[in-house]
């Protein structure tokens, strides 16, 4: 599929008001995407976990106005109050996705958002929040042009929500999805993250995802800052080839269920991420003492019991701690009694794997 596959091909009939609501969850990187080109296009293939207790749940109320707005018309509250300070991301996510989504200049929009994690506390919720966002918007465009297929709606969510957080195009569906061109993953592309349809052992199947708040505070470089250092960092090209042979030596290992050769990627690739910030230019180091204090305790205990509970990071100080089912009770319990007081507040969150957004009833 090409973009101009995501624009409508026949004239919209307009309703004159409706509402609609999704819920969609956050995803945690296993092969991390980090640096893109224009047009928010990965400079390497990623694959995520989709996560289930994390997410964001966006309702939009849309009423049609007496003639097309010039500007567009919309209101935005977070958790019941005007949150003025995310209007700016909205309106750029509107330019970008205006082509393909015709009628947003013919409706004024309430947007209403919740996180089902406490905000500001560290997790990343540009990914839930820009699919939910998303989701709502091709909802709405399937309600005034019925006929869509599910397969085609899920593309253009993940397509669309591309363009407000890269990232967000995994959360569209669960529980493995990969974003990216690479040579053995045939339906693969850079336009919208693909459900990951290879066998995939049980052990895999109900992973778990604990995780824990080291830093709730504000990162020193954004997301989107820290993509744009990759271009010219020295070490950039090498990086876009790990990436893309990790995730084929992913492959065989996500059948086999080798949790072994699991845990060497994803935490390789954790500090893979990390080592390219600290090399850059700017530098700049996001994890903080207590995150190496987790990583090593980690280190101690999983040698220590035989277990297989092993760490990934995101473009931040806190900490996923994965660990498959079978080894639940073991795993919690050393959380607990070892690794919740290096977090803030002593706050964490219990996740696990899950299968990507959902329609509510409104």
């Amino acid at each position: 599929m090409t973009e101009k596959d995501f624009i409508p091909s026949k004239p919209i009939d307009l309703f004159e008001e409706g509402k609609v609501a999704y819920k969609s969850p956050s995803n945690i990187a296993l092969v991390k995407y980090w640096g893109k080109r224009e047009g928010q296009v990965p400079a390497n293939p990623s694959i995520s976990f989709t996560l289930s207790a994390c997410a964001t749940t966006t309702k939009i109320n849309f009423k049609r106005l007496d003639s097309p707005n010039p500007e567009f018309s919309f209101e935005f509250f977070f958790e019941g109050n005007p949150k003025p300070s995310f209007i700016p991301k909205i309106e750029t996510f509107f330019k970008r996705i205006e082509a393909y989504v015709p009628f947003l200049k013919d409706y004024h929009f309430i947007i209403e958002s919740s996180n089902s994690f406490p905000h500001s506390s560290g997790i990343a919720s540009s990914a839930s929040g820009m699919s939910a966002l998303a989701l709502c918007l091709v909802e709405i465009e399937r309600i005034l042009q019925p006929g869509m297929d599910d397969g085609f709606f899920c593309k253009k969510a993940s397509f669309l929500a591309r363009l407000g957080s890269g990232s967000a195009c995994r959360s569209i569906e669960g529980p493995l999805v990969s974003w990216g061109i690479h040579d053995e993953i045939p339906n693969s592309t850079n336009l919208y993250g693909v459900s990951y349809d290879f066998e995939v052992h049980p052990v895999f199947k109900n992973y778990h995802d604990t995780i824990l708040l080291v830093d709730k505070g504000q990162k020193q470089v954004s997301s989107t800052v820290g993509h744009d250092l990759v271009k010219g960092h020295p070490f950039a090209e090498q990086r876009f080839q790990q990436a893309h042979r990790n995730l084929s030596s992913l492959k065989p290992i996500l059948k086999s269920g080798n949790l072994e050769e699991f845990i060497k990627i994803v935490e390789s690739e954790a500090l893979t991420l990390h080592a390219i910030m600290m090399t850059g230019d700017p530098y700049f180091v996001l994890m903080k003492p207590n995150t190496l204090e987790i990583i090593n305790k980690i280190w101690a205990f999983r040698e220590a019991s035989g277990t297989h509970v092993c760490f990934t990071l995101d473009a931040g100080a806190n900490v996923h701690v994965l660990y498959p089912e079978k080894e639940k009770k073991e795993v919690y319990q050393f959380i607990v009694n070892e690794l919740v007081a290096y977090c803030e507040n002593q706050q964490y969150i219990c996740d696990r794997i899950g299968l990507g957004a959902t329609r509510l009833k409104v």
